[in-house]
This record gives structure tokens, sequence and C-alpha cells, in this order.
């Protein structure tokens, strides 16, 4: 899948390191994160691992985050929850290096995504949760256009060994041709401003 800026590559071992070299060790990426912030690639190796192990098990589908001026990973993202009964699935495990929080990045790559889960695969809910005491996150979400649904309380736990409240949020398909009116206008702005 890619866009104007961006591939989205299915998520491979040899992708690693360029993703942890993208990421490093900022503790501020890996704050809200299901698990323990990696002081080298060998700590993130397993955790990416998981990702594919999951992958190719049918659970998740991840995706590298590819800039296609470089052609270098600078995150990662997946489809998780994928459930054809209820013909719903989850955006989440989305991660990028610092410098482009809040760049066209996340915009880019959540069009394409939500374009494949809508457009390609016509699934009628996409899900999107957050540690609800992740601002940051929470904000990004609703700037989606997403629909706040609540908090669901101790609902994972965190790395710490403390109880995650996640925020849950959610965009329906009759939702969908709005919110990507939204999203390709925030993109054009982000665009006029590089």
């Amino acid at each position: 899948m890619e866009s104007e800026h961006l591939r989205l590559d299915v998520l491979t071992a040899e992708r690693i390191p360029e993703i942890f070299a993208a990421l490093g060790t900022d503790p501020d990426i890996y704050r809200w994160l299901p698990f323990t912030a990696p002081k080298s690639v060998d700590d993130l190796v397993p955790v990416l691992e998981g990702f594919i192990r999951d992958t190719d098990s049918g659970s998740r589908i991840a995706y590298a985050v590819i800039l296609k001026s470089s052609g270098l990973a600078i995150g990662t993202s997946s489809f998780l929850d994928l459930n054809p009964i209820h013909n719903s699935l989850e955006i989440g495990s989305t991660f990028y290096a610092k410098e482009y929080w809040r760049s066209f990045v996340n915009t880019e790559a959540k069009i394409v995504l939500l374009t494949e889960a809508f457009d390609v695969r016509q699934v009628e809910r996409v899900t999107l949760k957050t540690d609800s005491m992740n601002e940051r996150s929470r904000a990004a979400i609703l700037r989606l256009g997403a629909t706040f649904e609540g908090i669901l309380r101790h609902h994972m736990l965190r790395p710490d060994g403390s109880w995650r409240d996640s925020a849950y949020f959610s965009i329906l398909k009759s939702e969908w041709p709005a919110v990507k009116e939204n999203l390709q206008t925030k993109l054009l702005s982000q665009s006029n401003t590089k």
C-alpha cells in the first residue's frame, strides 16, 4: 500500500534494525506502549518479531511505515483484531520516529490504512484505542475524525505492572467519506507548511 510520500510494506525482520535506527531509545516514544523501552536493537527484536509471528498467524497485519524519499522505515502500524464475523478491525501498534510526530506521516499513513479497511476490505467499523492517560495520542485520534466511545477500565497491564485504562474510539463505514475528506484537507494543509 502506498501514498504520495509513504509506502506501507508488511513488516519483515530485515526492517527491524531500520525501525530501531529511526526510533532510537527515546523514552517519549515508548512511554505508552505495552512493552519496555528498548536499550538496544536486541530489545526491540522480540517485540517486532512477535508482530511478524502474529502476522503469519493471521491475528494481525503489521506494516513497516517507509518514507518513499529514502526507502527507510520510520515506524510501524498494524491492523489488529481482524474480525470477519463482525466485519471490523482495529488500527494500532502505531509508533513513529519522534521527528515525524505532528507531521504529514500519521495523517497520510492513516488515510492509506483506513482506505484499505473501508474501501478494499469493506469493514463496517474501525477501532482505535490508546492508554487513557496518553493525551497526545488521544488528541491525534480525535484529529483523524474518530468518535470517542469511552474508557475500558483496567484493560491491560502496563510494563511496570500498573493497570492501564484504555480510551476507545471508532470510525464507522457511514462516517468514512466525511472523515476521508477531512483527512485529505488536513494533509493538503500539512503539505503546504512543509
